[in-house]
Formats: C-alpha cells, sequence, structure tokens
C-alpha cells in the first residue's frame, strides 16, 4: 500500500455558513497501480488532491502513507496540477529538472538524466526552447516529464489533459500508459472524462456531487496492452454506463 485515505472529511466557511466539501472519502493507491477519481465539477476532487499533498488539512479522517502517518507527502507524491506551471524563463531543459534541483542534484547531473530521458518524452531537440515556443501537447509532456524525474512513488496528476483538442488528448493519453508502464511508478488521475478514466485505470473511483463520497468503486477490466479501439468494445461500454449510472444517482 502506498497512499491509503481514511473517512477523509473537508469543509470551509464561506459568507459565515460551513461548506462541506469531502465527507467522509476512503480510497487506496497501490504500488504501480493506476487509479482514476471522477465525478462532477466542483465536487471535491482537486481539494483531496491538495490534502494528499499537505497543502490543506482535512477535518477529519486520515491519510497514510505506506500505512504510517506522520510522513511527509514530498517524500511519496509528485503533483502535476492542470496548468502545466512551467517558468517562462527557463528552457525546456531547466524546467524539467527543477524537482532534482530542489532535491539537492546539481544542475550539471540534473540535466544528463534529463537529457537521457528527451526521447522517450518525444521531446528530443527542443531541449533549449522556452514555453512559449511549444505547443500545448509539448508543454504537458514537459509537465509529466518534471513530475517524473521527481522520483516519487506517487504521480498525482489533475485532469493534465483537459485542456487539449481531443485528437492531442487520444494521443497524450495513450503516450501516459507508454510512460507508466516504462517507469511503474502509482498514478492517481483526476479526469471528468469516462472514456478516459476507463481507458487508463485499472481501477476508478466515482465521487458524488458535493459533499463528495465515493458513490462506486469499480475495478476496470479490461485487457492490455490498451488502445483507442478499446472504447467500442462491448465490455468497455458496459463499464461506461456503469459509471454513468453511479453520476446521475
Amino acid at each position: 500500500m502506498v497512499i491509503l485515505l481514511e473517512d477523509v472529511g473537508k469543509s470551509y466557511e464561506l459568507d459565515g455558513k460551513r461548506l462541506v466539501v469531502l465527507d467522509g472519502v476512503s480510497a487506496q493507491i497501490g504500488q504501480g497501480e493506476f487509479v482514476s477519481l471522477i465525478g462532477p465539477s466542483g465536487c471535491g476532487k482537486s481539494t483531496l488532491f491538495n490534502i494528499i499533498c499537505g497543502l490543506a488539512e482535512p477535518d477529519r479522517g486520515k491519510v497514510l502513507f505506506n500505512g504510517r502517518e506522520g510522513v511527509g507527502a514530498g517524500e511519496v507524491v509528485s503533483y502535476m496540477p492542470q496548468k502545466d506551471l512551467l517558468l517562462p524563463w527557463r528552457s525546456l531543459l531547466d524546467n524539467v529538472i527543477l524537482a532534482r534541483e530542489v532535491d539537492g542534484v546539481s544542475r550539471k547531473e540534473a540535466r544528463r538524466e534529463a537529457r537521457e530521458l528527451m526521447s522517450l518524452f518525444g521531446l528530443a531537440g527542443f531541449e533549449n526552447s522556452y514555453p512559449s515556443e511549444l505547443s500545448g501537447g509539448m508543454r504537458q509532456r514537459a509537465a509529466l516529464m518534471r513530475t517524473v524525474l521527481a522520483r516519487r512513488p506517487v504521480l498525482l496528476l489533475d485532469e493534465p489533459f483537459g485542456a487539449l483538442d481531443a485528437i492531442t488528448r487520444t494521443r497524450m493519453q495513450l503516450w501516459l500508459l507508454e510512460i507508466w508502464a516504462n517507469f511503474r511508478q502509482a498514478i492517481f488521475f483526476v479526469t471528468h472524462d469516462i472514456d478516459e478514466a476507463l481507458l487508463l485505470s485499472g481501477r476508478v473511483y466515482v465521487l458524488t456531487p458535493r459533499p463528495a463520497r465515493v458513490a462506486l468503486h469499480l475495478k476496470v477490466d479490461l485487457p492490455g496492452p490498451r488502445s483507442a479501439e478499446i472504447i467500442t468494445t462491448p465490455r468497455f461500454l458496459e463499464l461506461k454506463k456503469t459509471i454513468m449510472e453511479a453520476l446521475l444517482k
């Protein structure tokens, strides 16, 4: 077990009233797993990620890392938010090594490590380019590379492909599966897209509208390696119907 969430609750004060965002969410992400979290807009998915990262404290419940409390989130998780947040004054190469530099690795060594992976991430030849010179898909690849290079056991990916066009998004989804197969870090993936969740994941948690609870925990028993064609198979459509029904309850 890498991350265990036990009965996590969170609320905020808004205009003098208590707004409950998470109401007893429990989930787990095991070593090397790909798990997706899906739910309606505003249900608290990003709030849950903030709690896992240590950016917010739960009102109740526990977040356990490797079965223990008191372990710093920075030792376990690397977080990629919805926006790529590349630094405009740094080259692509120097953007992707940022986490390694923060960990105390020399810039020379971090650059060497990154250069070895540029082809795998589809960024070879663009090392000296700046974010403004890159396409949306390339910026997301760079942001994911930075997240992977942090070398944490779990990647938290918060709708990383939400702003991309449909064709680029499909390509990025299949590419992400290749990256996951190479590195085998656990991935906890937030999405609004049922097809995306099923294409990528081994398990899916479905949240209710706010205040969020787990409405469904679904094992995705689809064969691998996955391809875009799998979304037309009878079993995929059955699983999609199951998730849709849980979302519409």
